[in-house]
């Protein structure tokens, strides 16, 4: 290539380079109007993140169809990138990367690579515009343009890579190309054209390749599609703390707040705003969210992108362009708002880890602490635990009432204790979860274990007061037990109720409340594993496990409710399709316990035609909230009389040998 096809080549090269640095910055300026927030800390666990999440796509891989198409863009583009630096410096300078760029194996692996993603990229587009994937809507024929746009770029740009590399074989073969059978492929396309011509259309595709790959750096900077960037940064910035703790405390005390909560997009942190531009609108989030597959105006997947176009709003008011709308009931409604369950199967399945629940949550804190608007069942539920420190609103001082024909020490009269079992409000108060209480009590007893409870001196954890909003009420409730707690020099505690492990264990940590909590069906498993538990033969039962949310996808606790559940002679456990880190919430998280269902099917319901769908006799749970919500949706199917719902724990009792 002559000097003047160089300077013309550096003129373009720079702009491309300059365009996509700008918009970095741009888009890195607007994510800072949000609050300060340190996401430094760990490097090492944040650089082995990427290892395993951006170059080994461990999650990417959980959909093996959609996971095995992005896999072949993705390391195929990374590979093919050697390809196109190789055809860059031979045709600006006559020269090749040193080593790679005369090994007939490099241009086999680049040809493999360059495949690879041009099938992926066809896939992807089959995928969007034949088998139409719902999740894979993208809500306007603007960004549908742009989409197809870029896959149709792309795949121009391999193909003319392959054809230049074939016309500067037929006019002059290498053996270095012996290998490299799609340009050797291609350059079957120019067989009897004189050498002469070959090299015309070898500059010809040159520079269509050269232009393409260059004019989507340019394309970074004006397209709204900046995933492929961002999600890298995204993934490293990710919440490393505990899943049940990653909602922030509020600062109640700080007197120079006039607001709590989101109001506006500067009350969230610049995480949660580069969680909009790292999102790849791939809709798992969607397609796995309770709310949104019963018919609830809840999307997680638009609830980040709204966020993102708010942002982008922003960013044209202060050129003078728009006015922006409101973020509260504007931009995100009242019934999305209020619609979470806070299941976390949105956050689970995110491949660029965006964090959805502490979004909604702020905005939950907004409308409750600032503007008093909220649904009347909530206030309820506020005034209980106010008043009577549960949300039943049933007397706090009959709270050991329970325990009374049981027997039950109490902690004030109590010496040195292996464990405090920590009732919970269910376990209290609700009558059928009563029962599971005093099937607890029995084990604990088998075993051997000392333990007291702390009886009218226990309040509510204050785990549906933070979901839903009230942080006030939260942070009082925790205190306070916190106090009590650490009055006693408790060390070790165990409870039935997985809201209460997830909030004792992950959450009074953040107001100084250390203790160590185990879900008593890992105590289960642990003394059944131990031979401190003895089980007798009982009848044949055809069982299947419900995950409940805050025990698994906020602890990662799967295996020792199973170990517990095969302990147990004569259960035959069969798996429902939908388990583990991809079960579907009871639809009682998040305070939805609390509150009624009007817009869609109810989402217990849905979860009991899943469990009723491997024809179960049992139904087994570790979750007293679960358990309400099982029963409620066996009376809804009919089933009621055939079918039980029963806690791990009374299936161990009922088996004590």
């Amino acid at each position: 290539m002559g000097f003047a096809g160089q300077v013309v080549f550096f003129i373009l090269a720079l702009f491309a380079v300059y365009s996509f640095v700008m918009g970095v910055l741009e888009r890195r300026r607007r994510t800072l109007i949000g609050q300060p927030e340190n996401r430094f800390d760990r490097p090492g666990e944040r650089l082995a993140g990427l290892v395993t999440e951006v170059l080994g796509q461990r999650r990417v891989l959980r959909d093996p169809g959609g996971g095995l198409m992005h896999v072949m863009i993705f390391w195929g583009l990374i590979v093919f990138t050697l390809g196109i630096l190789q055809l860059m410096l031979e045709g600006l300078f006559g020269v090749a990367i040193p080593v790679l760029g005369r090994s007939p194996s490099f241009y086999l692996v680049t040809d493999l690579a360059g495949t690879a993603a041009l099938l992926g990229m066809l896939i992807s587009a089959y995928r969007r515009y034949v088998a139409r994937v719902p999740r894979l809507d993208v809500g306007n024929w603007r960004q549908e343009r742009l989409i197809v746009a870029l896959i149709a770029g792309i795949c121009v740009m391999i193909l003319a890579y392959f054809l230049a590399w074939g016309a500067r074989l037929a006019a002059a073969p290498e053996p270095r190309f012996a290998l490299a059978f799609a340009a050797r492929l291609a350059g079957a396309l120019f067989a009897g054209t004189g050498p002469a011509q070959a090299m015309v259309w070898h500059s010809v595709f040159w520079w269509m390749h050269v232009a393409l790959a260059l004019g989507f750096l340019v394309f970074f900077r004006y397209s709204p599609l900046v995933h492929p960037v961002t999600a890298v940064a995204n993934v490293y910035f990710r919440y490393l703390g505990p899943k049940g703790g990653a909602i922030a405390p509020l600062d109640l005390e700080d007197e120079s707040r006039e607001t709590f909560g989101v109001h506006r997009l500067e009350d969230y942190t610049w995480k949660d705003l580069m969680d909009g531009y790292a999102c790849t609108e791939c809709g798992r989030c969607q397609s796995h969210c309770p709310a949104h597959l019963s018919g609830k105006p809840l999307s997680p997947k638009w609830l980040i992108l709204h966020l993102k176009e708010h942002l982008e709003e922003r960013t044209r008011k202060h050129a003078g362009e728009a006015e922006t709308r409101k973020l509260l009931g504007e931009v995100v409604k009242e019934d999305e708002i209020w619609a979470c369950t806070t299941c976390r199967s949105c956050e689970e399945q995110c491949p660029v880890f965006n964090e959805h629940i502490r979004k909604i949550v702020g905005l939950r804190r907004a409308m409750v602490l600032d503007e008093s608007d909220f649904p009347g069942e909530a206030q309820l539920c506020f005034t209980n635990m106010e008043r009577n420190y549960n949300p039943w609103g049933v007397g706090w001082a009959t709270r050991a009432d329970w325990a009374a024909e049981l027997e039950v020490p109490q902690l004030s009269e109590a010496q040195e204790v292996d464990y405090l079992y920590w009732v919970g409000c269910a376990g209290s108060f609700d009558d059928r979860a009563k029962k599971v209480a005093a099937a607890l009590v029995r084990v604990l007893r088998a075993a051997g274990i000392n333990f007291a409870i702390l009886g009218t001196e226990e309040k509510c954890c204050g785990d549906s007061a933070r979901r839903l909003g009230n942080e006030y009420l939260f942070q009082t409730l925790a205190q306070e037990n916190i106090e009590t707690l650490q009055g006693y020099g408790v060390k070790r505690i165990v409870t039935a109720c997985p809201h209460c492990f997830n909030t004792l264990r992950n959450e009074y940590p953040q107001f100084g409340g250390h203790f160590e909590v185990v879900h008593h069906t890992q105590l289960l498993d642990r003394l059944l594993r131990d031979g401190k538990l003895k089980l007798a033969a009982g009848e044949a039962l055809r069982l299947t496990y419900h995950d409940s949310c805050y025990l698994g996808r906020y602890n990662d606790e799967y295996e020792a409710p199973r170990r517990v559940l095969r302990a147990v002679p004569g259960i035959q456990l069969v798996e429902m399709p939908l388990r583990r880190n991809t079960a579907f919430c009871c639809g009682a998280g998040g305070g939805r316990m609390w509150l009624e269902e009007h817009i869609g099917e109810r989402i217990n319901v849905v979860r009991t035609g899943q469990a009723l769908a491997v024809n179960p006799q049992v139904i087994a749970c570790n979750c007293p909230f679960c358990l309400t919500m099982l029963e409620d949706g066996l009376k809804d199917k009919g089933a009621f009389e055939t079918v039980r719902a029963v806690d791990v724990a009374e299936l161990v009792a009922e088996r004590l040998s």
